[in-house]
């Protein structure tokens, strides 16, 4: 992974890079964003109140994510085999703390139980084991998770994703600019005690795609349903990502 490089490439970013070191690189892989819009009272009661809800022309975003990833290592090491290599599914919202945009995530749940152990100790994220399969044919991708952590509700996300074939980057102002160039995420400890960590990594090569959900349940573990709308969809192949620690907020 070329992280000079990747550090050279930030006039995209929404706000300046981060200045402290980072500690992690990681891949994500056949990444595909389906957003749903919300409106702030639907979404309010479910994102803890020492975050400011973040809205595009006075709506709300929720975006559902699956992806794999591979390459987690330590700054200076190789990446380790037990932990590299996982499939995730993330469900996530937009908010803002102290000026900065950044991510809250509902839930992360993972195929690998040490990543899940480590990310929930290091980064008081709220991550769960899941059973995952993702399979490729052509173009098309079919994507399974079904949650088996008990410290979580039950949660199934199954659907069948395809790409559109041009790629295009998102342009600053706009809607898909705002959803994934992003470059922070957020926790709560207890009530008020914001945690913030910081990730870096080049523009989004993007494509449209189509999705046919065969199941999901995902939001209703956190209790709140969907909206009965066709989601905005995205595509990436890859992006390799830096990863700063994380700290509270000033």
């Amino acid at each position: 992974m070329q992280t000079a490089e990747i550090l050279q490439s930030v006039e995209h970013r929404p706000f300046p890079l981060h200045s402290g070191a980072w500690i992690m690189t990681q891949r994500w892989k056949d990444v595909l964003f389906a957003h749903w819009s919300l409106t702030p009272e639907e979404l309010r009661p479910f994102v803890p109140s020492a975050l400011s809800l973040d809205t595009f022309e006075d709506q709300c975003w929720l975006t559902i994510t699956p992806f794999s990833m591979s390459h987690v290592a330590p700054r200076g090491f190789p990446p380790i085999p037990a932990l590299s290599d996982s499939y995730e599914l993330n469900v996530r919202t937009y908010v803002i703390a102290n000026g900065i945009p950044g991510i809250y995530f509902f839930s992360l749940d993972a195929s690998n139980p040490l990543m899940v152990l480590l990310a929930r100790h290091v980064y008081s994220l709220p991550y769960f084991k899941a059973r995952m399969h993702s399979e490729q044919r052509g173009n098309l991708f079919f994507y399974s998770s079904v949650r088996t952590d008990p410290k979580g509700l039950p949660a199934t996300f199954i659907a069948r994703y395809q790409p559109h074939p041009a790629i295009f980057q998102a342009e600053r102002g706009t809607l898909d600019y705002w959803l994934l160039e992003r470059y922070c995420l957020y926790t709560v400890i207890g009530r008020q005690k914001i945690l913030r960590a910081h990730i870096h990594h080049r523009p989004w090569e993007l494509q449209k795609a189509r999705m046919e959900i065969l199941y999901n349940s995902m939001t209703l573990a956190a209790r709140f349903p969907l909206p009965e709308q066709a989601p905005l969809l995205h595509y990436s192949q890859v992006q390799d990502v830096l990863v700063w620690p994380i700290f509270p907020t000033t």
